[in-house]
């Protein structure tokens, strides 16, 4: 088609844009030369420097390009050179890249008891079943006599709810307890254990269903508990808390207030303190009464100073039973001699004494108090209400209703056995059974023969 131009001429269509063309290639010569002559004079002469050739390193920046070809260079006049993997190919890899593989881990994941430290040790757990606890307690060998726990659980059950009222284990307590070995369970199956003890204590011994609970606690989760006597309760204790008697110490009494039972030793060490303290043991008790029990039968929420008192005779009378209670008559209220308590009771009242705004462990276990500290103490809970002593945070609502009948046994003990000082011990059963199964399988032993003959070497 032909279109008419303001001359008369007629140009066809291919023929109006060619000026145009030109025009616009004109314009682009102009401009390009413009920018040109802006640019520096080293831009300048590497615009008109030739396209340089392909080379392994085009994927660079120039400057980096030129830059890693003279290292190259100099490193082929000096005999040595680069690695021949293209530097690509390792950039991907280290951002891992599914072309390049999957990383080779440095070291090899291991499971808890696996740890480079543990992996050798074998491990030891210890339960108790209480008639207020459940507790559990994972270990391994430390140096001769001593462990370094690797795993702990403790939770407050109720086990002996009802019980002495019953005479029977109630559902809901069962429940609950159940409930608390399943969380052990878990963490028994988890590692590899070598020496395994499961005990239950006052709560099943004394509940005429106990047996038909454990065989429950079989059939559920496959745990099997054991009934310990009294005596063995006792025994426990003193090889749990043994470390903490006092080597210079001419005799000692040591008792562990239990929810539905409190144990009670006497131990001898005028003729000096051997490692294995239940040796020293001249004779032991089991109370029929602990905190839970006592509490029940007269109270926890608001008791009167005749309720407690009434508890604290309660306690004497059966420690009046007691055939051996005057073994260490010789040695009772005199220097050489001292209290040492196992329990939740004495834990409780070392923790307000501390003024903790959290129980801590560490600052009470093997903490000592003056006889005057005791009574300070134990009338100050007494004074204060039901709602004070759930404030504390030592005490707390799971414990606010049996503290004081666990005031009440201390305070029935005291007097039997006045001391100038008494000891407080956050150890127990568990300890006592992993001391005792580590001791049968000579772990200690094994290593002192090791350590001497390395040192022979």
């Amino acid at each position: 088609m032909r279109a008419g131009s303001g001359n008369g001429l007629w140009l066809d269509d291919t023929e109006r844009e060619r000026p145009a063309a030109s025009y616009k290639r004109m314009k682009d010569g102009e401009s390009e030369k413009a920018s040109i002559s802006r640019l520096s004079k080293r831009q300048r002469r590497r615009r008109r420097k030739p396209a340089a050739p392909a080379t392994a390193h085009a994927d660079l920046p120039p400057v980096l390009g030129e830059k890693v070809e003279k290292a190259e260079a100099a490193l082929a006049r000096q005999g040595g050179g680069l690695p021949a993997a293209p530097r690509k190919k390792q950039r991907r890899r280290r951002r891992g890249s599914p072309a390049a593989g999957p990383a080779k881990p440095q070291t090899r994941t291991l499971r808890p008891a696996e740890s480079p430290t543990q992996s050798n040790l074998p491990i030891y757990a210890a339960l108790d079943l209480g008639t207020n606890n459940c507790r559990l307690l994972v270990a391994v060998p430390g140096r001769p006599g001593q462990f370094r726990v690797i795993d702990a659980f403790s939770r407050i059950v109720r086990l002996g709810e009802g019980l002495s009222r019953t005479g029977s284990l109630a559902k809901p307590a069962m429940d609950r307890a159940l409930a608390a070995l399943t969380v052990c369970r878990q963490k028994l199956a988890a590692r590899r254990i070598t020496g395994l003890r499961l005990i239950a204590t006052e709560a099943c011994r004394s509940a005429a269903n106990g047996e038909e609970f454990l065989e429950r606690v079989h059939k559920e989760l496959g745990l099997d508990l054991e009934i310990v006597s009294r005596e063995t309760e006792a025994r426990l204790a003193v090889s749990g808390c043994g470390s903490l008697v006092d080597r210079a110490a001419r005799g000692a009494v040591l008792f562990d207030i239990g929810g539905g039972s409190s144990e009670i030793a006497l131990l001898d060490l005028s003729a000096g303190a051997t490692r294995r303290l239940s040796n020293h043991i001249v004779d032991w008790t089991s109370l029929p009464v602990g905190v839970v029990s006592l509490a029940e039968r007269y109270g926890g929420r608001n008791v009167s100073p005749e309720q407690f008192q009434a508890m604290v005779d309660d306690v004497s009378s059966h420690i009046a039973q007691f055939p051996g209670k005057d073994r260490l008559a010789e040695h009772v209220g005199k220097a050489g001699f001292h209290l040492l308590g196992t329990s939740g009771t004495v834990t409780t009242l070392a923790g307000v004494h501390l003024g903790l705004e959290r129980y801590d462990r560490r600052q009470v276990d093997g903490l000592w108090l003056r006889n005057a500290e005791v009574s300070e103490l134990v009338a100050r809970i007494c004074d204060w209400s039901f709602e004070e002593r759930i404030a504390n945070p030592c005490i707390g609502s799971e414990r606010a209703d049996l503290v004081l009948a666990g005031c009440a046994i201390l305070e029935a003990i005291r007097r039997q056995w006045p001391a100038p000082v008494l000891r407080v011990a956050d150890r127990g059963l568990r300890e006592g059974l992993l001391i005792e199964m580590m001791v049968a399988d000579g772990v200690w032993r094994r290593e002192s023969q090791q350590n001497r003959m390395r040192q022979s070497a």
